[in-house]
């Protein structure tokens, strides 16, 4: 018996020690007690289950189940959901590769400040500010650029806050300033010369304080260009002078900081003037009608027409010109009947009417004439490609570069015209009083030859002379006085002109008054560096050609004794003369009228502008100033084209030293007269 029970004692202890060593193959209750082994559950390997792993950034945070779900739900529950929660992450597209495609949405539009701009930033302004103060601690700034020194100083007066970031973001201001520089053409300026910086690229704190830097100094060309012009005048002209104008950076600088709107702050450096505004709406109209109205305007060249030709383009020209087709009656010819051998008339079967219309006719002949004339073409009648383009007139996109010349030109113009002032037109070739800001007068005047161009400038009307005398401008002594000296002596007696001595101790050449001097019977002084007038002349027949640049310099005016009158009410309070009495003084003494109000006058180089009724008007380029501009714009010439070339000083005073020198021996009558070229002033 008690072997019996110690073996099976130990029986019963073997199988407990083999049991606790032994795999376990138990039944799936007792999953729970064992963890599982790796890497799977229940036989099945969980990569084969979930997505492929997705970047960081993109993938969704997990939604969180409530704590009582999580302690109820069994694990095997937990881990078939894995799959469902996670597919949406299969086919989500990451971010980074999202927003290069953005990057290249199209500039100038709103959808493009959302896609690149509206984003937030990693740094905050206090880490800006501190990269901005130690960049400009560190940089030595060029003395002569005094633009940048103005940046720098306008960031130490806020602290080094950047301008253009706000809480991690672009403020709307921003956002305005890069649409409106992007959309510069609108300006008649080019969006290449403004460096907006690509904020959608500027990740760190270093990266956006140069953005913001690189922002501000666009900001400011833009806005200066805008004030002043993008080219410098004297680059188009040396004839040029409409005052001394600059700009204080600080005060564009604060101007836009200060704005809400970077786009009104930009608006109110522009020209204030409505003749500029018109300009610009037209401007905008062309680009948005494009080359297709265009086309359909213009008659096509190709071979020439004569007299008597059929062209599918007769039509057109009639109509551009507006001839009438002549009227066609019935034709008939006369015939001599076999029969009798009497003579007879027999009306012929009309032709078609359509055929008629591309006849070249005499009436469209006539026309045809008149434009050659018009436009210096030998007026032979036939209709070539030369005759063709001129009835045409520029091009579309002709005409959008002389526009945006022209809009260029008013930048240099004053700010503030005045309220009274007189304004030439010289490609116009004519000139407009205006009185209270409205035009009270306008007339027609001969400007200067392309030889010797009237300057543009803005001057202040100091009087009115009736019966003046003429002192011969510089320019005109240097260029053609003296380098046609001449043998007779005789000449100058002749013409009754005078070398005398003036009360500052020069020697002046001067016409007396009378019906043959070159200023006729009244002179509009406005004292500039030029020495240019507004005059009248002898050479009335001049006023009746379309095309009038035929002077030294000065203005002829066609009425210039109703000018006097309109001049003179503007200018001297009380009783002033008017058109007769001032006529009446003619032939008397010299008589002057100091103006007490002093009107302005501005000398403009306008070759397109709006009309009265909204029509854009554009004239001949009779002094290549549209040519130029274009051309500066379009060279190297472009990156320097704000900096004014440098003159020279000296040039006018070496040449009236050296006048004088040579008309102090025709005062002694030691020299030949150089006088002869007058006489071909009043042939």
């Amino acid at each position: 018996m008690r072997k019996t029970r110690l073996e099976r004692l130990t029986a019963g202890t073997m199988l407990a020690l083999v049991t606790a060593t032994a795999p376990s193959f138990a039944t799936p209750d007792s999953i729970r007690q064992v963890a599982p082994l790796p890497p799977s559950i229940n036989g099945v390997r969980i990569i084969q289950r979930r997505p492929e792993p997705m970047p960081e950034r993109a993938e969704p945070a997990p939604v969180p189940m409530p704590p009582e779900v999580r302690r109820e739900a069994p694990r095997q529950e937990q881990v078939r959901q894995e799959p469902v929660r996670t597919e949406p992450v299969r086919v989500e597209t990451p971010r980074p590769e999202a927003e290069p495609a953005r990057a290249e949405a199209p500039r100038g539009d709103g959808n493009f400040v959302t896609a690149t701009l509206d984003k937030f930033f990693g740094a905050t302004d206090a880490q800006i500010a501190d990269k901005l103060r130690a960049a400009m601690a560190g940089k030595k700034s060029d003395k002569a650029d005094g633009e940048r020194r103005a940046v720098e100083s306008f960031y130490a007066s806020r602290n080094y806050a950047p301008m253009w970031i706000r809480d991690g973001r672009l403020t709307a201001s921003a956002k305005s300033a890069i649409l409106r520089m992007k959309n510069a053409q609108a300006d008649a300026l080019e969006p290449s010369d403004y460096a907006v910086p690509d904020f959608a690229q500027a990740g760190s704190a270093d990266q956006l304080a140069a953005a913001d830097y690189k922002l501000t100094l666009a900001a400011l060309d833009y806005a200066r260009h805008l004030s002043l012009g993008r080219i410098a005048p004297t680059r188009v002209t040396a004839e040029v002078d409409y005052g001394k104008r600059d700009v204080d950076n600080a005060e564009l600088l604060r101007k836009l900081a200060d704005a809400r709107d970077a786009n009104a702050a930009f608006d109110s450096f522009e020209p204030p003037h409505q003749a500029y505004k018109a300009l610009k709406r037209k401007l905008a109209d062309m680009r948005d009608g494009g080359a297709r109205a265009d086309a359909n305007e213009r008659i096509a060249t190709g071979p020439a027409i004569k007299p008597g030709d059929k062209d599918a383009r007769v039509p057109m020209l009639r109509e551009r010109l507006h001839v009438r087709l002549s009227a066609q009656g019935p034709r008939t010819v006369q015939v001599r009947d076999q029969r009798t051998g009497r003579i007879k008339v027999v009306k012929l079967p009309a032709e078609d009417p359509k055929a008629n219309e591309l006849v070249y006719d005499k009436a469209l002949f006539n026309a045809i004439k008149n434009v050659q004339a018009r436009a210096d073409i030998k007026p032979t009648g036939v209709i070539d490609n030369r005759t063709i383009a001129a009835i045409n007139g520029p091009s579309q996109q002709q005409q959008i570069q002389t526009v945006m010349a022209n809009m260029e030109r008013w930048r240099w113009l004053p700010r503030n015209l005045g309220a009274n002032y007189v304004m030439v037109n010289v490609p116009d070739f004519t000139l407009k009083a205006v009185r209270d800001n409205n035009v009270v007068w306008r007339t027609r005047i001969v400007v200067g030859k392309p030889q010797t161009p009237t300057p543009l400038l803005t001057a202040a009307m100091d009087n009115v002379v009736v019966n003046p005398s003429w002192y011969v401008p510089q320019s005109i002594i240097q260029n053609e006085l003296l380098p046609q000296y001449a043998s007779d002596p005789n000449i100058f007696d002749r013409m009754g002109l005078e070398v005398k001595r003036g009360p500052d101790g020069h020697i002046n050449v001067v016409q007396p008054p009378g019906m043959a001097n070159a200023l006729g019977r009244i002179k509009f002084n406005f004292p500039n560096k030029y020495q240019v007038y507004l005059h009248d002349t002898p050479e009335k027949r001049l006023f009746a050609a379309d095309k009038r640049a035929y002077s030294h310099g000065c203005m002829r005016v066609e009425n210039p004794t109703k000018l006097g009158e309109v001049m003179l009410a503007m200018a001297i309070p009380g009783p002033t003369p008017t058109q007769p009495q001032i006529e009446r003084l003619v032939g008397q003494e010299e008589k002057i009228f100091k103006m007490v109000n002093r009107p302005m006058v501005h000398l403009t180089y306008q070759s397109a502008f709006v009309d009265d009724d909204g029509k854009l008007q554009v004239r001949d380029d009779i002094y290549g100033f549209d040519k130029r501009i274009h051309a500066i714009m379009t060279s190297d010439e472009r990156r320097v084209a704000d900096v004014a070339p440098p003159q020279d000083k000296t040039r006018d005073l070496s040449t009236l030293k050296s006048n004088q020198e040579i008309l102090s021996r025709v005062e002694r009558r030691e020299a030949g007269n150089p006088f002869s070229f007058f006489e071909k002033i009043f042939r």
